[in-house]
């Protein structure tokens, strides 16, 4: 099997295309016909910041895979002609770690394009044992399967720190950059009964939000340092929210936008660290204990939680369609010079030209 696809060989330099030959897989391998590969501000960060990869170079980086199960190894037979959603974190549910329910940390997870090739490409090879199955309904035809790709990251991840959090109905959430994660975050809290307010720099994007979920938009450059606490706890008084114990979601991956998140603790309240930057911040530690909050990062996640969010985005609970943008495979590098210079706004799936 010849998988045609595109290849990062050097930090700042254009993907190149690629041929891997696939001569037979493990007994727990698929081979999954590619819909779809969502662009990640992950990817970007290998290309462009220079963050490592775990699999030397080159390799076919992407990590939002949808699409067919077109052939399988001796034990994951059950899984062909099926659609799938590939998890961007497969832990192999076997190690201490995974049975205690940390399978976020297992040493022996697959990241797709970043342990292995991944699936800026035709084809990608995987693991079975993590596959979220899509049903032949989906959803009655309303979501394409290459837009479901998304759902491996950009819906799944703040979903896990949604979870982690313990929000529930009528709490105030609070999501700090809203371009991908931070606007699929304001859709699942806004679903979960939450009040949700999107912060951001794009006010585009804010007015579009406000149709799907945002209680409250804020523009960051409107609202610095302490302005934006201010502006947040004068909503929460308004409608009658508590002015503690707010869910505080870091999703913009920005300096600036960690430092804001920050600064929006309040007493019991919780910090979920999504977005990433290889950049420092300087923050006051002491406000953790001094508020009695909590701070905590999600890396991906679980792929037991992928079927509950694959129903929210199936019932329309959270909609995708509106936040992407489909282009062919081949217009890769044009992609990501413009996803650099943030003159994309919509999250971009990838779809093999021959699709």
């Amino acid at each position: 099997m010849q998988i045609q696809g595109w290849e990062m060989t050097a930090v700042g330099a254009p993907m190149e295309p690629a041929t891997r030959t696939v001569d037979a897989l493990g007994e727990d391998q698929v081979l999954v016909q590619v819909a779809g590969c969502g662009v990640c501000h992950t990817d970007l960060g290998f290309r462009d910041d220079g963050v490592p990869t775990r699999h030397p170079l080159p390799l076919i980086l992407g990590h939002e895979i949808s699409g067919t199960v077109v052939d399988a190894g001796s034990t994951a037979s059950r899984w062909s002609g099926k659609d799938v959603i590939v998890p961007a974190v497969i832990p192999c549910g076997r190690c201490a770690l995974c049975e205690k329910g940390r399978g976020s940390i297992c040493p022996k997870q697959i990241f797709p394009g970043n342990d292995l090739d991944g699936g800026f490409a035709s084809h990608v090879v995987v693991p079975a044992h993590g596959l979220c199955e899509v049903p032949a309904s989906n959803g009655n035809g309303r979501v394409e399967l290459a837009d479901l790709s998304v759902i491996a990251d950009a819906v799944t991840t703040p979903y896990q720190s949604i979870l982690r959090s313990g929000l529930a109905a009528g709490d105030l959430a609070i999501f700090i950059g809203i371009g991908g994660v931070g606007g699929f975050g304001v859709q699942i809290a806004h679903a979960m009964g939450a009040h949700a307010i999107a912060v951001d720099v794009d006010r585009v994007r804010l007015e579009r939000i406000a149709s799907y979920g945002a209680a409250l938009t804020l523009d960051a450059r409107e609202y610095e340092g302490r302005a934006l606490k201010e502006a947040v706890k004068a909503f929460a008084k308004e409608r009658g929210l508590p002015t503690k114990e707010w869910r505080v979601f870091e999703t913009s991956g920005t300096p600036a936008g960690q430092v804001a998140s920050f600064g929006l603790l309040t007493h019991g309240g919780y910090l979920g660290v999504v977005g990433f930057t290889p950049r420092r911040v300087e923050v006051c530690l002491s406000h953790l204990m001094a508020f009695d909050a909590k701070a905590e990062g999600s890396w991906g996640c679980l792929p037991e939680h992928y079927p509950a969010v694959l129903d929210m985005v199936l019932r329309g609970d959270v909609q995708v369609a509106p936040f992407v943008e489909r282009r062919p495979l081949s217009s890769i590098n044009e992609t990501f010079e413009q996803l650099g210079a943030h003159a994309i706004r919509d999250r971009v799936v990838l779809v093999p030209d021959s699709a």
